[in-house]
């Protein structure tokens, strides 16, 4: 599965222009209101374009006047969102770089394609390009309605359908026998996972048993959370690494995995209390936290890409190492990007992981990250 090897984002919220190198583990660590979370978001936008909900997610995120660069813009230069990605296989020594533009409305006066509500957001252009040899050649280009796509034996082609300027070409080509390298883009950002919105709370679907299906990968809610411990413990028959890490972060304390029948569940016995085991509901917020993200870093099957967002929150300090440690092991299976606020978690995660973590700030009301060259690359004494 291909990995990501560059990131770039421009004109969304903070996110004037930048790219940079992604490595095997990327570390992102800064204050309130650097725009983190922003370049989070960037990649999350980026997988809902291969899924073909690009759209609608900026739509959800406010509309196009709240996701823009609020900046200045040189004039005449067109309101967009600008995203790619990079993708290398090493095993094929090909890359696929993905680019998507999405921009408002055109307004009266302006050229117009399809039908579109007043703020909606409209894709304006998309553009893949494969470097498999000396030359790269461009698999797909869209700019507006227009466009071609290459076929499987390297033939332009026009779409072959209508697109919607809400629709990205991405994923509304789906003839994965035609069209190969759109595939591979599309699966390889389709299988990245995000984690963010795992609630804690008294209603969280974590603190109720789950159905029992063999689960490899923690859904991005975490609800499957009882179903990938069981297929661990129960299928896999391999909790090693969960043990030790549950034994990590609290000590003396010792994970248990009922065999299921239709349902998956389970619970924590601590040492205080050898004879009762505490149920998920039970739990408090930060240790089912916890037993959640170990769920998404030790699972049976991890993500080519995970992501993971101020996985700190609710978490006592005390439990800021396993947590690296684990994230440290994950890294060994998977592409993990962690953005953190906890300098503490940065420094541990970059002890275990053998990284540095990259330091997120603000130049000119801009996102920037420290050592960051404008040639997208980090400077020799940051790479050192």
């Amino acid at each position: 599965m291909p990995v990501v090897r560059e990131i770039e984002a421009a004109g969304y919220r903070s996110l004037k222009h930048i790219r940079f190198p992604v490595g095997p583990l990327s570390v992102f660590v800064g204050g309130n209101g650097t725009g983190k979370t922003n370049l989070y978001r960037a990649l999350s936008l980026l997988q809902a374009a291969s899924a073909g909900t690009l759209t609608r997610a900026l739509a959800a995120e406010g509309g196009m006047e709240s996701v823009l660069w609020a900046g200045t813009r040189r004039r005449g230069e067109p309101a967009r969102v600008r995203l790619g990605a990079e993708l290398f296989d090493d095993a094929t020594g090909q890359s696929h770089t993905y680019a998507v533009e999405v921009g408002l409305v055109p307004q009266a006066g302006e050229e117009i394609y399809g039908a579109a509500f007043a703020r909606e957001p409209q894709v304006k252009t998309e553009r893949l390009v494969l470097q498999a040899g000396a030359r790269p050649v461009t698999v797909l280009d869209r700019d507006g309605p227009a466009g071609f796509v290459r076929d499987e034996e390297g033939r332009k082609r026009p779409f072959g359908t209508d697109l919607l300027p809400t629709e990205t070409a991405l994923a509304s080509l789906q003839d994965a026998a035609r069209f190969p390298e759109i595939q591979i883009v599309r699966q390889a950002m389709g299988a990245w996972r995000f984690y963010h919105d795992v609630r804690t709370d008294a209603g969280s679907p974590l603190r109720r048993p789950c159905l029992a299906v063999t689960t490899p990968t923690l859904s991005s809610d975490g609800a499957d959370l009882a179903a990938v411990f069981a297929t661990l413990a129960h299928i896999r028959s391999d909790t090693a690494d969960l043990d030790a890490a549950v034994a990590d972060a609290f000590p003396g304390a010792r994970l248990v995995l009922p065999p299921p029948e239709r349902e998956a569940r389970f619970g924590l016995i601590f040492s205080e209390y050898p004879k009762r085991v505490f149920e998920a509901s039970e739990l408090s917020d930060g240790t089912l936290r916890f037993l959640a993200l170990a769920g998404a870093l030790l699972a049976y099957r991890l993500p080519p890409f995970l992501a993971l967002n101020e996985p700190e929150t609710s978490l006592h300090p005390d439990l800021m190492e396993p947590l690296a440690r684990m994230i440290a092991r994950a890294a060994q299976r998977s592409q993990v990007w962690l953005v953190t606020h906890s300098e503490r978690l940065a420094a541990a995660v970059a002890a275990y992981g053998g990284v540095r973590p990259r330091v997120v700030l603000k130049r000119e009301g801009a996102t920037w990250i420290e050592g960051l060259r404008l040639a997208g690359d980090f400077s020799q004494d940051e790479e050192d």
